[in-house]
């Protein structure tokens, strides 16, 4: 019968040894999976981008001798165009080379007969100025860009925007026209003898709806230092720039109709001559190249002494060209820059990541004009050979890498370089600000707020519970405890944001009044009991169930605090505390803050350590303690030196599953701090981590965009971090084990 027994057993032990083997290497492979998976989405942020040669053709023989003024191409790559001096615009079959058909560009002015000069304004749009001064608009469509379409499938057509058309002003050398709202619209001429004229035509109405155009002309008085080399207005019509022979760059408010103003003359270059400019989207940033090849973003930054003006200030430093460059295209999509000199090298660049995202060579003939598509997904290159060359590009995250996830950012609107996270706006030329710094910065942030409210707490009252407390109450007060755990956290959450945190906001003062109130008032209470214990049988009835006196002085240590934080308030502070801390100490006060998150998160995590701790010191052989107290140390000494010390690795491992627990927590986090990615250790300012901000963002990244990718390499961070420290949480605990482990076993022998 006891052979059975024991087979039986020998089998059962097998299986549930053969079970715990195969559940553990589940767990593993499924973290892994988890991680790898993760990975997977985060990894193309990395991947370099890459352009093909969709088509390659040589012009027709009847546009060899014609004088081609631009060129273009469609998103599929499958159509391009050439606009040439008499005012044509031809459609090609790139992948053929054949002319599908030619068209005049459409209400030509009275009295032209050929384009004098061209300004390319993105998304195939371009401003015509005539040989007789007049100047007009025209948007070039080659209709749907899907993938797959052949040239003949792709509609194309022209249109003109009347606004922008002008009337002949005589010969000048360079024109741009810029619509600035609904009624106005701006015109600059560069003119001989550095000379610059800026009209602007408003269209007025009187009470009768009547419509009249009011036309203001003014020249700049202002003389240029050096011969212009290069000139370039920005999108909204408000400032023009022009850089000289001597690498100086000039920059006028021309605004005001009638009133140009020289803002500032810069230094770009150390006397070389400024080949190229171009204002990047969103009508912030200059692109500045210049004949030594080099290649630079300035902006407007708030400087000493500037007054109400910015001055231009060198940002971003661009990698060097191989040659001067002859023309900068800016992208319609990004803070990208196209570019290309005169040994063929067509460059794409990303100014906020300073990337060169790609380098691309048409071959030995010069490139002449190049153009996006008007999505970018295409770019094609118009050589003095009259060939002209299409790729297709595929650069899904440009403004990622290393130096923008991680590093400080001189971002458009900013007076240094900052770590930013703002993924989102309204606006379609918005820049990207990805930084991980402040999401990182948060997250430790919380969990050191919440750990240091937590620990103490919870240690101290496992420690009590363990130690001190009679069963009969240890039974209740345990089970409650462990259901504290249970309580969800959005509920915490919740609680925090519309109740806690407004209670904070009004007795702030009395919180820290009271970390010296309640502790003063217990250390009282304590030194009043031993010398009252010794003469009163109550202290017998009372081993065990001290906190049925504590209780009430901490009660009362609360309402003392909440009347003497009023009083101080008033007195000492003027009758708002968080008024002279901004006005005193230049520290704003967030109603969700790193003291919010620190209670409520706090909350959730004492339950955890509080529970795990306590089964840990009262498993703690009683011999130990017996032992101890027969050699005269008393049950503090005891609890401190003898059972904490060897309940250490239990008690460590408590705090780590609680760090683990506060940093990965979500909507506690999400609903007490406000949310704010700022870095401050300023207890009085919120805060966003990285948990949060992936439940903020990811409903509203779109599928597969840098967003979203990052998000997930967040993830991945996140994962990583917590993986690192409970591998060094666990290799700390197997310390304390082996040491402490050891010094119980002597004892224990002893005993």
């Amino acid at each position: 019968m006891n052979n059975e027994i024991s087979r039986k057993s020998r089998r059962n032990d097998r299986i549930a040894e053969w079970l715990i083997k195969v559940g553990g290497l589940l767990v593993i492979i499924s973290v892994i999976w988890i991680l790898v998976m993760i990975a997977k989405v985060s990894l193309p942020l990395f991947f370099s981008p890459k352009a093909s040669v969709s088509a390659s053709f040589s012009l027709p023989a009847g546009l060899q001798q014609s004088r081609l003024l631009a060129g273009g191409v469609d998103d599929a790559g499958v159509k391009a165009f050439v606009i040439d001096e008499n005012g044509n615009v031809h459609f090609f079959d790139a992948a053929a080379g054949q002319t599908i058909e030619s068209l005049p560009v459409p209400e030509k002015p009275r009295g032209s007969r050929k384009i004098a000069n061209l300004e390319a304004t993105g998304k195939s749009s371009y401003n015509l100025v005539w040989d007789n001064g007049a100047a007009s608009s025209l948007k070039v469509s080659c209709g749907s860009a899907r993938e797959g379409a052949r040239a003949g499938d792709v509609e194309h057509s022209l249109s003109v925007n009347e606004q922008l058309a002008f009337g002949p002003a005589g010969p000048t050398l360079q024109t741009f026209v810029r619509q600035v709202n609904d009624r106005d619209a701006v015109r600059v001429d560069q003119l001989e003898s550095n000379r610059f004229r800026i009209t602007h035509r408003t269209v007025e109405k009187d009470l009768m709806e009547n419509e009249a155009v009011k036309v203001t002309s003014a020249e700049i008085s202002d003389k240029p230092p050096a011969p212009v080399t290069a000139i370039t207005l920005d999108g909204k019509g408000h400032y023009l720039y022009a850089g000289t022979h001597n690498g100086q760059i000039m920059r006028w408010d021309i605004s005001e109709p009638g009133n140009p103003r020289l803002i500032e003359t810069v230094n770009a270059t150390s006397g070389a001559s400024i080949t190229a400019l171009a204002v990047v989207l969103g009508d912030y940033s200059l692109a500045v190249a210049s004949a030594d090849g080099g290649y630079n973003i300035w902006f407007p930054v708030n400087t000493p002494g500037s007054g109400t003006d910015k001055r231009l200030t060198l940002i971003h430093r661009l990698p060097g060209q191989a040659a001067a460059t002859n023309a900068i295209i800016p992208s319609n999509r990004d803070k990208s820059l196209a570019s290309f000199n005169s040994k063929g090298e067509l460059r794409i660049d990303h100014t906020t990541s300073e990337r060169m995202l790609l380098s691309l060579n048409t071959g030995k003939a010069a490139i002449r004009h190049a153009a996006y598509s008007p999505r970018c997904t295409a770019i094609a290159a118009l050589d003095a050979d009259n060939r002209m060359t299409v790729w297709k590009l595929k650069i899904p995250h440009p403004e990622i890498s290393l130096g923008t996830l991680l590093g400080k950012v001189w971002y458009e609107g900013y007076d240094k370089p900052e770590y930013v996270w703002q993924s989102s706006s309204a606006s379609d030329d918005f820049e990207p600000k990805k930084s991980l710094m402040p999401l990182i910065f948060g997250t430790i942030k919380a969990t050191a707020f919440a750990m240091l409210f937590a620990v103490p707490l919870a240690l101290l009252g496992a420690l009590y519970t363990s130690q001190f407390m009679t069963l009969k109450v240890k039974n209740r007060v345990k089970p409650t405890v462990e259901i504290m755990a249970a309580i969800p956290s959005v509920v915490i959450g919740f609680l925090a944001g519309l109740w806690l945190a407004p209670l904070i906001d009004k007795a702030v003062l009395a919180l820290f009044i009271s970390l010296l109130v309640i502790p003063a008032l217990l250390l009282t209470v304590t030194l009043l009991w031993r010398q009252v214990r010794p003469y009163s049988k109550s202290g017998i009835m009372l081993r065990g169930n001290e906190f049925m006196v504590l209780a009430p002085v901490i009660v009362a240590g609360v309402y003392i605090s909440w009347l003497l934080g009023g009083a101080v308030e008033a007195s000492i502070f003027g009758g708002d505390f968080k008024q002279w801390l901004y006005s005193v100490l230049g520290v704003n006060y967030d109603q969700r803050n790193a003291l919010v998150i620190a209670i409520a998160l706090g909350f959730a995590v004492i339950p955890i350590i509080f529970t795990i701790a306590e089964d840990a010191l009262s498993n703690v052989p009683r011999n130990l303690s017996a032992a101890s107290m027969a050699l005269g140390a008393s049950r503090w000494q005891t609890a401190w030196r003898v059972i904490l010390p060897s309940a250490m690795p239990g008690v460590f491992s408590a705090i780590m599953i609680g760090f683990g627990r506060a940093i990965g927590e979500t909507m506690i986090v999400l609903m007490a701090t406000g949310n704010t990615p700022i870095m401050s250790w300023s207890a009085f300012n919120g805060l966003r981590s990285l948990s949060a901000n992936i439940a903020v963002e990811i409903p509203e990244a779109p599928l597969f965009g840098s967003l979203y990718r990052v998000l997930f390499l967040s993830a991945v961070l996140l994962f990583i971090f917590t993986f690192i420290i409970n591998t060094a949480a666990e290799a700390l605990r197997q310390r304390f084990r082996k040491k402490y482990g050891t010094i119980t076993n002597k004892k224990a022998m002893m005993t």
